[in-house]
C-alpha cells in the first residue's frame, strides 16, 4: 500500500472487524451483554467501521469529537472529519448502563448482532445545533434533518469490536467492497490515479460522460454506488448494478472502471456529505472525488456547486484525496452530444438537462425517454424494473428547475 495514497489520518486501514478465534471469543462474550438495537443509519455506520472506511475512527463520537465535528469539521485529535458518527438510545437504556459496560449492538430488521461496545460516555445533544451546522438547516421536511430529529436522547460514545457485515456480502456479491479490497484490485491493474464517481441514481449519459471526463485525465474510475437506505422513489441497488454492467459493457473499456458499493444510508448532507465521500474514498484508495452539480443535495436546500466550493473552504491539508470539479452537464443538440457549460456556447432552447430526478419521473409515469438521456441497453434494464411497480408503491416525482437546480420529491 506504500506506493497508494494514504488513508485518511493514518499511515494503514484501520478495520474494526474481528475474524476467526477472536470473533469466536467476543461473539460469545456478545451473548451474555445487554442488548441495544441500533438504526438503519447506525447500521451503515458501524459496518463502515468494521471493513476500515471510516479510518481513523475507533468507535462512535463522544461529545468532544461530535461538538468538534459540528462546529468546525475537527474531531478532538484534530483530525478533519465532517460529519457526525453516532450512536444513541432512550433514556431508559442510558439509565441501565455505567462507564465500561460492555453492550451488544443488534442489526434493526435480523436481529443479528453486528458488534459490541464499551460505553465510556453518555450525553445528550442540541439537535438543532447539529442540524444547522451539518445540514445548513432545521426544516424537519429535509431527510437527514429528520434522521436527527427521531434519534434517540442520549448518545454513546466507546470504542467498537465489529462481528459481521450484516447482509451486505450475500446481497450484493461482486459489488460490496472493503477497502482492502479496492486498493488490491487499483494495485493488481497498474492505477496510480483514480477517480471516484459516486452514484445513487442508475447512470444515464451525464453520468458516463462525468466518467469519461475523469478517464482521459486518470488511469481509471471507481464507480462506487450507495447500497444502503435511500429516500422514497430512489431505484435499487441491485438494478443500479446491472445498468452499470450493461454500460461499461457496451461503452466503456473494461479494464478502465471497477464497479463497487458501500454499505450507508444517505443523510442529504449536500456540501459535507460531499467532503465525507471524499474521505472515505480516500481509505478506500481513490486519488480524486468527482464533484458535479448538486452531489449529495436534496430539494432546494442547497445551490448546485456547494459541494464544490467547500472544498476550497476546508483548511489546507484536510484531506490527501483531490476534488475533481465538473460543471454542469447536459446533452447539446447543435453540438451534437454531451457537453458542459465550460464549453458549449448555445442557448437554454438547444439543451436537453439530464438527471435521475427526469430520468425517474419518465419513468415512472411510463412516458417516452429521449434517447439522448441514457443508452438504450440501460433503459431496457430500467423499463422492466418499473413495469414491475405497483402503482400504489411509485411516487410523484417533481423535477429539478434547469435554471435553478432546484426541486423536491414526494409520496403521492
Amino acid at each position: 500500500m506504500s506506493s497508494q495514497i494514504r488513508p485518511h489520518g493514518s499511515d494503514h486501514l484501520m478495520p474494526l472487524l474481528l475474524e476467526g478465534a477472536a470473533r469466536d471469543a467476543e461473539l460469545k462474550r456478545a451473548a451474555g451483554l445487554p442488548q441495544v438495537v441500533i438504526s438503519s443509519r447506525e447500521a451503515g455506520d458501524l459496518i463502515m467501521l468494521g471493513i476500515g472506511g471510516f479510518t481513523p475512527l475507533t468507535g462512535f463520537m463522544g461529545k468532544a469529537d461530535w461538538e468538534g465535528v459540528c462546529r468546525d469539521m475537527k474531531l478532538q485529535s484534530g483530525v478533519f472529519w465532517p460529519i457526525p458518527i453516532t450512536l444513541s438510545v432512550d433514556r431508559a437504556t442510558a439509565g441501565a448502563l455505567k462507564t465500561g459496560d460492555g453492550i451488544a449492538l443488534v442489526e434493526p430488521e435480523t436481529g443479528e448482532i453486528l458488534a459490541t461496545m464499551e460505553v465510556r460516555e453518555q450525553y445528550g445533544i442540541d439537535r438543532a445545533f447539529e442540524c444547522e451546522r451539518v445540514f445548513r438547516t432545521v426544516d424537519p421536511e429535509h431527510p437527514g434533518v429528520k434522521m436527527v430529529l427521531e434519534q434517540k436522547d442520549v448518545n454513546l460514545g466507546g470504542p467498537v469490536k465489529v462481528l459481521s457485515e450484516s447482509t451486505f456480502p450475500a446481497e450484493f456479491p461482486g459489488l460490496y467492497m472493503r477497502p482492502a479490497e479496492s486498493r488490491r484490485i487499483f494495485a493488481e491493474r497498474g492505477w496510480k490515479t483514480i477517480a471516484a464517481l459516486q452514484l445513487r441514481n442508475p447512470m444515464h449519459r451525464s453520468h458516463e460522460y462525468l466518467a469519461k471526463i475523469a478517464l482521459e485525465i486518470n488511469d481509471g474510475v471507481f464507480i462506487h454506488q450507495l447500497v444502503g437506505n435511500l429516500k422514497p422513489g430512489d431505484i435499487p441497488a441491485d438494478v443500479r448494478a446491472k445498468c452499470i454492467d450493461a454500460l461499461v459493457e457496451g461503452y466503456f473499456l473494461k479494464e478502465s472502471v471497477l464497479q463497487g458499493g458501500y454499505p450507508l444510508d444517505m443523510r442529504y448532507a449536500g456540501p459535507r456529505e460531499g467532503l465525507l465521500h471524499g474521505l472515505f474514498r480516500q481509505n478506500f484508495g481513490c486519488t480524486h472525488m468527482i464533484i458535479g452539480r448538486d452531489h449529495a443535495g436534496v430539494g432546494n436546500y442547497y445551490g448546485p456547486f456547494d459541494a464544490q466550493n467547500i472544498w476550497s473552504e476546508i483548511p489546507a491539508g484536510s484531506l490527501e484525496i483531490e476534488m475533481l470539479p465538473i460543471d454542469w452537464t447536459f446533452w447539446c443538440f447543435k453540438c451534437g452530444g454531451m457537453i458542459s457549460m465550460r464549453t458549449c456556447p448555445h442557448g437554454k432552447e438547444d439543451r436537453l438537462f439530464l438527471s435521475g430526478t427526469a430520468l425517474r419521473k419518465g419513468l415512472s409515469e411510463g412516458g417516452e425517454i429521449p434517447p439522448e438521456f441514457s443508452r438504450p441497453e440501460v433503459l431496457a434494464i430500467l423499463k422492466e424494473y418499473y413495469a414491475g411497480i405497483d402503482a400504489a408503491n411509485r411516487v410523484e416525482v417533481k423535477l429539478h428547475d434547469a435554471a435553478t437546480g432546484k426541486g423536491t420529491e414526494k409520496k403521492s
